[in-house]
């Protein structure tokens, strides 16, 4: 039961992610405002494209998905940031639609963690064996 729901619970963070990627890459007037207005515009809005998508398919790759939740959860935080502090919770009359897929793929991504600490502590063991490898190597 705990594999499904861990499941939609990625198929939902990557969809809604992937969904959001064709108003991105074609340069949709509001995707332009949002970034626009951030002062990051266009290279501000690839960026965040490509990086949508790559969380989406390392949330979709069962072997990568932990790192997949926590990238997506890096750039959640920024678009929620960007919305509180600057472009406020509604775009364009769009009744904070934008805001709430935010929220929807941080929560499912969060949950993703909190419902499979031991691939969570792998992952992070895995990273600082890597690190401490690195800087063996360097030395």
């Amino acid at each position: 039961m705990k594999n499904k729901i861990v499941l939609v619970l990625r198929l939902l963070a990557a969809g809604i992610l992937l969904q959001t990627l064709y108003f991105k890459f074609t340069g949709a007037p509001e995707s332009k405002l949002i970034f626009g207005t951030l002062g990051v515009e266009p290279w501000g809005r690839f960026f965040s494209g490509a990086v949508e998508l790559v969380a989406s398919v390392l949330l979709v790759v069962p072997s990568t998905q932990i790192l997949g939740a926590l990238v997506a959860i890096g750039v959640m935080t920024g678009a929620l940031v960007s919305h509180i502090f600057v472009l406020g919770i509604v775009i364009q009359d769009d009744g904070g639609l934008l805001f709430g897929l935010a929220c929807a793929v941080l929560s499912a991504c969060l949950l993703v963690l909190a419902i499979q600490p031991d691939q969570v502590r792998a992952w992070v063991l895995y990273g600082l064996s890597f690190i401490k490898s690195e800087a063996k190597t360097a030395e």
